[in-house]
């Protein structure tokens, strides 16, 4: 893929500094229809959803089909690198997370196999919107993605920081968290600051719910369980000398099991409602259950490592790596088909180059490498 390095790395730069924010991602997706439109033997391009274009190329020959795909959705992040000739033009949007790196090794890996026809069965790719929170890929299965583009598998890869550049992991597990929030509100009464014996301290019962959530891991859970519950937010009250009627907290949880994340759910629900009747108040839980853990099928992750320790070595390829807390709508799409979702190895061209960070960029030097993985792995398929 080393000469098409040029137009990868312009269809790379021209994605960031065009960013879209989730299921806006217009003007975004029309350049990717475009240039798919471009390439021969393309057998159908279709939008199943206003802002995803999935393209379904086919030999004839016998083999299996595959799916790959790329998220194009940005973060609502501003940049904050001036040294960037192709720095985001849109305010208030950055593709801070490398999905304009993804996209395009999906083109360019789309390019060489039109060219070459090379593969058997059949490949469709998937540019899929809103993968940063609201869960485009579930919108495109529950659209019918794998009943109007059924495949046998599907794939997905992610640009990492910690890796070195080049580098791919797989594992044959659990690769990413569940993603959940809670909004919890405390309803006491409010009173004078002065008399807080005529009211119900809403802001004492939030002090209390809030420490009491931290045991729910450190004291429920198996200590070689992994798990998260973090309060990340705290609304209640106007003024100095008033205690509020109401407190709100938010926050979010994270587990690599279904049955821990239902543990997590179960007792934030019973902690949260206990200590507020306990002191005279009421808590109202809001529990939004959005990703469920991305896990990977081991038959697929051990075909992703052999291909990818043929395609760079077997030094360069890692399997089974610590999985990662963070959280990624792909989930969704390995409950529906047996898959794989891979790290790429981004590096750290910046010192502050972290995901989801006003600084971060992309590194071009791996976009031969990722588009030449889904290349070889098109290429694999019998």
């Amino acid at each position: 893929m080393e000469p098409y390095l040029q137009q990868l790395t312009a269809w790379r730069r021209h994605l960031h500094q065009h960013p879209e924010l989730s299921f806006e991602e217009v003007e975004t997706s029309r350049f990717i229809a475009e240039e798919m439109g471009k390439l021969k033997h393309a057998s159908r391009i279709e939008r199943l959803t206003p802002t995803s274009v999935v393209v379904v190329f086919a030999t004839g020959k016998p083999g299996a089909k595959i799916g790959l795909r790329a998220d194009i959705d940005a973060l609502p992040i501003q940049e904050e690198r001036d040294d960037l000739p192709f720095r985001s033009v849109n305010d208030g949007k950055m593709h801070a997370c490398g999905h304009d790196g993804h996209t395009a090794m999906l083109l360019g890996a789309a390019e060489y196999l039109s060219a070459t026809r090379d593969f058997a069965g059949s490949v469709v790719f998937i540019f899929q919107p809103a993968e940063e929170n609201v869960a485009g890929g579930k919108r495109m299965c529950d659209e019918g993605l794998f009943t109007r583009f059924p495949v046998d598998s599907v794939y997905a890869l992610h640009n990492w920081p910690e890796l070195p550049a080049g580098h791919i992991a797989v594992h044959e597990h659990e690769v990413m968290a569940s993603f959940d929030l809670f909004d919890i509100d405390i309803h006491g009464q409010g009173c004078h600051g002065a008399m807080p014996h005529l009211g119900i301290d809403s802001i004492a019962i939030a002090a209390q719910t809030i420490s009491a959530l931290q045991h729910i891991v450190s004291r429920n859970l198996d200590s070689a369980e992994r798990a998260v519950v973090s309060v990340t937010q705290i609304h209640g009250g106007d003024t100095y000398n008033i205690l509020p009627g109401t407190v709100r907290l938010s926050g979010g949880t994270r587990a690599f099991r279904p049955e821990i994340r239902d543990l997590l759910e179960t007792n934030i629900r019973s902690t949260a409602s206990g200590i507020a009747a306990a002191l005279g108040g009421r808590a109202e839980i809001h529990y939004q259950r959005r990703y469920p853990p991305t896990r990977n099928h081991p038959e697929a992750a051990r075909h992703i490592y052999r291909v990818a320790q043929t395609l760079i070595g077997a030094e360069r390829v890692q399997l089974n790596p610590p999985p990662s807390m963070a959280a990624e709508d792909f989930a969704i799409m390995l409950q529906e088909r047996p898959g794989a979702y891979i790290w790429l190895g981004n590096g750290k061209p910046h010192p502050a180059a972290v995901l989801h960070s006003p600084n971060y960029d992309f590194n071009d030097d791996i976009l031969a490498t990722g588009a030449s993985l889904w290349i070889a792995l098109a290429q694999a398929q019998t």
